[in-house]
């Protein structure tokens, strides 16, 4: 996410035949996982005593039932016994907004960043951040634009699938360039401020009219990317700083609507779906059923009085598939004082008062990267704190991030069917591949993406998803953190 002056689908479905003729395997190598408390993100409650069984070799949960206290009087722990009985278990934690070749930029600007570090080293700081991501317990990303490091997202993520990944990381879901208009995105080229770009760098890749847009977009799919984004509106006249500050602050609308029905649309055709970063009012119009998830849309309260509630009605009630990321962190993180933070603080908590359930189609994402990778959980703390109930966030966090992320193949009735099949046990990574198995639940068939905290999740949720209370992770069937020891 590029922050400079700052002021203040219809899916296609697809059939899925991957009917996987790997036998599960008849070695003794069955891990057994005791949880004392288990948290179930279908039913938003915690389950006692529960015994989940994985299997290493597919990396899925092959069972899950009921034990009986007394059996841990004798249990002995080993590789394949692992008891968390006085733990709180939960499903690996899901980012559906982070940016793995971006760090904080308290450190260091975004255009020096961009302009300054060479690929390798953004590269080399993209593998540590997202070994501090799953060692914080979040097993699932989605990385939504390279930021000027232009396919590294795609090696990268080739780097962390398979079943002997190069480094230890969460599942990496990529949107590779970010497709803006010209003018609109950074790098601002101060000495040429007519050229997009800084010595050929640029942040995103520029397309306009409904033929470019097609082409930026095919383009990026053949490259690899698991998802299309685009930049709906943005600060285009940053470069009137000096002048008129509130004026380069100002959000304008970038992509007409055909431009963004012909991003969308192509990218549907080609299985993919579609993000857009809105700022402001537009997310609760044409934005909402046209793409799979909206970014920000913290200026929803400049609408007339009924703006909001006419987004929730939305996410709420079926009549669209599109998912609100509020990324409340990003705000936070920039200042409490500016209006950015205030409208987005007051737009959640408008949202969350009008679905007192919590079913909200809601996923969580901090626009990590802004703030330190690691330190994902943010936004988790920042949503409870604003009054939302910790079992939705925490469905928001699990369960919400895979049904925002997941491919085109689980949607439709194509897709509910594939989800019926799952306790076959046949959608094994091996097979479907590591973006394609199902997370964000411990359920028979799941991947056995599991997390575990000392914390107590009830009534200190910040402190029991905080990154220092999480002491075993487990990512397809791996245990990469025992007893808040690294295992890598």
């Amino acid at each position: 996410m590029y922050i400079a002056n700052f002021v203040g689908g219809h899916h296609s479905e697809t059939a899925f035949a991957a009917e996987s003729s790997i036998p599960e395997p008849t070695s003794p190598t069955q891990i057994k996982i005791y949880a004392g408390k288990l948290f179930d993100p279908y039913t938003k409650t915690l389950l006692e005593n529960q015994l989940i069984t994985v299997s290493p070799t597919s990396g899925l949960i092959t069972s899950l039932t009921m034990y009986n206290p007394e059996v841990l009087r004798s249990l002995r722990e080993s590789e394949t016994l692992i008891n968390l009985s006085t733990k709180t278990v939960l499903p690996g934690f899901v980012d559906v907004h982070v940016h793995l070749f971006l760090h904080p930029y308290s450190e260091t600007s975004w255009g020096d960043q961009v302009t300054r570090e060479s690929l390798a080293e953004r590269t080399i700081r993209a593998t540590a951040h997202a070994r501090k991501t799953l060692m914080a317990g979040f097993t699932a990303v989605r990385d939504l634009g390279t930021e000027g490091a232009e396919d590294a997202d795609l090696a990268l993520r080739k780097c962390l699938s398979g079943q002997n990944p190069i480094i230890p990381g969460p599942r990496y879901f990529c949107a590779n360039r970010a497709i803006v208009t010209t003018g609109s995105y950074g790098p601002k080229n101060r000495l040429y401020p007519n050229r997009d770009g800084v010595e050929g760098i640029v942040g995103a890749e520029v397309a306009d009219g409904i033929e470019g847009c097609i082409r930026a977009v095919r383009r990026q799919v053949g490259a690899g990317a698991d998802w299309i984004k685009l930049y709906a509106d943005y600060r285009f006249r940053a470069n009137m700083t000096a002048v008129a500050p509130t004026l380069a602050g100002t959000t304008f609308n970038t992509f007409s609507d055909e431009e963004i029905s012909a991003i969308a649309s192509t990218a549907h055709s080609l299985g993919v779906k579609v993000a857009a970063h809105c700022s402001a009012a537009r997310a609760a119009g044409f934005l909402s059923g046209t793409v799979d998830s909206v970014e920000h849309a913290y200026g929803i309260t400049e609408l007339p009085s009924n703006g909001a509630e006419d987004l929730v009605d939305q996410i709420t009630s079926g009549t669209s598939s599109t998912f609100w990321v509020p990324t409340l962190s990003v705000y936070r993180t920039i200042g409490r004082n500016t209006r950015a933070w205030h409208e987005a603080e007051q737009t959640f908590r408008r949202v969350i008062r009008q679905s007192p359930d919590g079913n909200l189609r809601i996923a969580c994402g901090g626009d990590t990267g802004v703030f330190p990778h690691g330190d994902n959980a943010l936004e988790m703390k920042i949503m409870v704190s604003l009054g939302a109930h910790w079992s939705h966030v925490l469905r928001w966090g699990t369960l919400g991030g895979w049904e925002c992320i997941r491919s085109m193949l689980w949607e439709g009735q194509a897709g509910k069917e594939r989800l019926e099949r799952v306790e076959r046990l046949r959608e094994d990574a091996r097979t479907v591949g590591d973006n394609e198995v199902p997370f964000g639940a411990v359920r028979k068939g799941f991947a056995a993406d599991i997390v575990a905290t000392s914390g107590d999740i009830e009534n200190d949720f910040g402190h029991a998803v905080d990154k220092g209370s999480i002491v075993f992770v487990m990512k397809g069937g791996r245990v990469y953190k025992r007893d808040g020891r690294e295992l890598v």
